[in-house]
């Protein structure tokens, strides 16, 4: 199943989103090495070369300024998820999507796994930050139903298709939440990953089979 061709963005269009990624990776990195209690958004704009109010442009708050990164993540699982050949059993659409989503490549190095991991481990000390996080997987979530519903060649609002992506997205999270508090290297994501993904075989098995 081929996602649509997006739209070229226009030079305006490309600069923004620049500029965005660029606010989004400096908060990521200060916050991972200073927490966000002790991070503003003055530091980041400095950090990143802007001005304060180009800040707050993109962004009501700092801890906003990281939701891009964390949905970044999600964005590369559901694509690849998408781009997936038809007449693929889920799980194996699954496995393969998550392992090229988490591992490092060239389009997502390891340092952005890092400051990943650095963001997940501040959450537990600042609210705002886990909003964050939970905004991303719920977008994450809705966004995977129309993907999963062209894979099992269901209904997108079904209760199966919303059941699936719910728990698929929730095993992604949680897998990377395991990975963010333990010491293993990026990889140890994609194996987490696949962990999950499996375990959910039971009582998903109507809808997650591999081919005998």
């Amino acid at each position: 199943m081929a996602e649509p061709e997006r739209p070229a963005l226009s030079l305006t269009e490309r600069r923004k989103a620049a500029t965005q990624q660029e606010i989004a990776l400096t908060a990521a990195r200060l916050f991972s090495e200073r927490g966000a209690d002790g991070t503003t958004a003055e530091d980041i704009a400095r950090a990143a070369g802007v001005s304060l109010r180009t800040f707050y442009r993109y962004f009501r708050t700092k801890e906003d300024a990281v939701a891009p990164l964390l949905a970044d993540g999600s964005r590369q699982w559901i694509e690849l998820l998408a781009a997936t050949a038809p007449g693929t059993p889920l799980l194996p659409a699954l496995l393969d999507s998550a392992r090229g989503s988490l591992d490092p490549s060239p389009g997502r190095p390891a340092a952005a796994l890092a400051w990943t991991r650095g963001l997940l481990r501040a959450m537990p000390d600042d609210p705002a930050l886990r909003d964050v996080w939970h905004r991303t997987q719920h977008d994450a979530e809705t966004a995977l139903r129309p993907v999963l519903a062209g894979l099992a060649d269901l209904p997108p609002d079904s209760l199966d298709i919303r059941l699936l992506a719910a728990a698929a997205n929730a095993a992604m999270r949680v897998a990377v939440e395991a990975w963010a508090a333990g010491d293993t290297d990026p990889a140890g994501a994609a194996e987490l990953a696949e962990t999950a993904f499996r375990r959910l075989t039971g009582p998903l098995t109507g809808q997650l089979t591999e081919p005998d």
